[in-house]
């Protein structure tokens, strides 16, 4: 039995939808989908449908594509209620979310628990002397800037910073009640660390990848492995003792298609 992971789908590419449509099956095995499927509930719906039959459980949790909305949806239907609806087709998928108790690892091995998470991003990933009013400018200066701004859309909370904040309020006292002893396996689409929110590329990008409310994650819990997406670039890293794993697929460019997804797959346990 294995703990597999993988994010940054985007099966809006054929090429992706291809391979997502190829993957051999799994069936003893846990799936990690670390965000971004797809920029519709169509989308995440597809790679539920698709791959849940593969394996035994899956797991998912939201990336940023997964909550855009275009400007003609209606405000209710936006921010935490498009992610409801995201929530709901999982569970009719049998899919585990953030909103769901932390399941436990039934593989071999101490005691561990899958923590899926939802996290979201405050700009606060900016150099010390940015304003966060200057935030989004700065990153425009270099000729930056995300489609977040404009798909992204927070409601009830005026900002995203607000509900970043939320979420970060939400979960840690979950995290807080767990057993001392229990080791985690933490899932969140964005990167706990700015130090691991690099883009050589595209550096000022930074603002729109995670929050440093959760700079110490790894020390303050009983982490065993972070795994994250979002950023396009595969990676495995240790910190303090704290193996962080980046799993994402990316845009048809960013992988070889020869090799198709069960190369990107990454084992987690």
């Amino acid at each position: 039995m294995k703990l597999w992971a993988t994010s940054d789908l985007h099966v809006g590419y054929d090429e992706n939808r291809r391979a997502v449509e190829a993957l051999p099956a799994h069936p003893d095995d846990w799936l990690i989908v670390a965000g971004d499927t797809g920029e519709t509930p169509a989308h995440l719906e597809f790679v539920l449908r698709t791959l849940g039959p593969r394996f035994r459980q899956l797991m998912w949790t939201p990336g940023n594509h997964d909550l855009w909305t275009p400007a003609g949806v209606p405000p209710d239907q936006r921010g935490v209620a498009h992610y409801e609806r995201l929530v709901a087709i999982c569970r009719r998928h049998h899919v585990l979310t953030p909103e769901d108790p932390y399941p436990r690892w039934p593989g071999d091995g101490p005691a561990r628990a899958i923590v899926p998470t939802f996290l979201l991003f405050d700009y606060s990933f900016r150099p010390a002397h940015v304003a966060r009013a200057d935030a989004v400018a700065w990153a425009a200066e270099s000729g930056v800037r995300s489609k977040d701004e404009d798909l992204l859309w927070p409601a009830p909370f005026e900002t995203c910073d607000d509900w970043c904040a939320a979420r970060i309020e939400a979960t840690e006292p979950r995290l807080d009640a767990l057993p001392r002893d229990l080791r985690l396996i933490l899932v969140n689409h964005f990167p706990l660390r700015r130090d691991l929110a690099v883009l050589p590329r595209i550096p000022r990008f930074s603002i729109w990848c995670g929050t440093t409310h959760t700079e110490d994650w790894h020390q303050r819990y009983n982490l065993e492995t972070v795994v994250s997406g979002h950023l396009h670039l595969r990676s495995t890293r240790e910190l303090d003792g704290v193996r962080f794993e980046e799993v994402s697929l990316g845009y048809p460019r960013q992988w070889s298609q020869s090799r198709g997804l069960e190369h990107y797959l990454r084992r987690i346990l």
